[in-house]
């Protein structure tokens, strides 16, 4: 099978996703919010809630007709074999031309409350076998699944090397807009949105307290009768990406996989970490100039699946990346949690 060219993808992936995303806009219409936060069934990488099944019963009919008859991949995602389900059906896997990683609804949660927005979110990586990661993903498109109440669903692509795009679609009478978005250019935390990720139960203590000594290393302590910092919980990581790529928020960083020896020496289990199919837009957010990189400060990585944990800390700029990194290191070592 052949390639398809980098324009090809973003467009053929476009349709894909504004598909999903027009699927639960109205499923979500016509349904209450007990029947949409109905626990369907429980995976190794997540809860599945009765708002997952619309996109993820759609996920591969969409692909097999926008992709199956052109080229060949693996598609990886929740709800399909551990090493993915390869398109067109029955051919071979080892000679599929790309890997596709894909959430269908990255932010379930918040959406399902009609609470905030999710996203639709798809990387693609050239088939180097099982050892694709996610560094080698080339083209990225990320889809907004908006609140009943929002007229506007932003879209943003990215091909590797030759920057990004973004749209404003207007759901009510179906025009798009040419946006712009641009990061902070801060060169501090103070009087913006920073934080640590904490959004379920599960040694959030511990997260406080390193926020707390990152936050008084880099601005002070906190002075009587002020704010001079805001956080926001966004429980979707396409959505933080989002946030920092539009100078939202300046800081953010997912550090649970590194909580795991404190939380097991409470004699506790693991709760849900970022997975890789979570962070497969990072390219996006890398075009536009933000900062993704793990804990140890490298770029990055993990395998293309829907299980390895992943823990990954976001600067809106190089600046802030300079001012933050080094502490947050120092932070980290101090809680042995580095």
């Amino acid at each position: 099978m052949v390639e398809l060219s980098e324009l090809e993808l973003v467009e053929r992936i476009r349709r894909i996703q504004a598909e999903i995303r027009d699927l639960v806009i109205a499923h979500i219409e016509e349904q209450d919010l007990e029947s949409l936060s109905e626990v369907t069934a429980e995976t190794p990488a997540d809860t599945i809630y009765a708002v997952d099944r619309v996109s993820e019963s759609a996920l591969q009919e969409l692909f097999e007709r926008e992709m199956g008859g052109h080229t060949s991949f693996i598609l990886i995602g929740e709800g399909l074999e551990e090493s993915g389900r390869v398109f067109p059906r029955g051919s071979d896997p080892e000679k599929a031309v790309y890997r596709v990683i894909v959430d269908p609804i990255d932010g379930t949660r918040g959406l399902m409350y009609d609470k905030r927005s999710a996203w639709v979110l798809t990387g693609v990586a050239p088939n180097k076998g099982r050892y694709t990661s996610l560094s080698d993903i080339t083209v990225a498109v990320q889809t907004e699944i908006p609140t009943s109440k929002q007229f506007r669903a932003d879209v943003l692509w990215a091909v590797k090397g030759k920057g990004s795009e973004a749209e404003g679609y207007n759901r009510f009478d179906g025009s798009s807009t040419k946006i712009v978005p641009r990061p902070s250019q801060a060169d501090s935390i103070e009087h913006g949105f920073a934080m640590l990720s904490r959004f379920f139960p599960g040694a959030k203590d511990v997260l406080g307290q390193v926020e707390e000594a990152l936050v008084e290393a880099l601005i002070g302590p906190v002075e009587p009768g002020k704010a001079r910092l805001f956080e926001d919980q966004y429980i979707c990581s396409g959505g933080q990406f989002y946030e920092l790529m539009t100078g939202h928020d300046r800081f953010n960083a997912d550090l649970r996989p590194n909580l795991e020896q404190v939380i097991r020496s409470r004699g506790r289990s693991m709760g849900i970490c970022c997975h890789p199919y979570d962070v497969c837009t990072e390219l996006i957010a890398r075009e536009m100039g933000v900062i993704i990189t793990d804990t140890s400060g490298n770029r990055l990585n993990a395998p293309l699946d829907t299980t390895s944990p992943v823990a990954w800390v976001g600067y809106a700029n190089e600046s802030l990346r300079e001012k933050i990194e080094p502490v947050l290191q120092r932070v980290l070592k101090d809680f042995g949690l580095s």
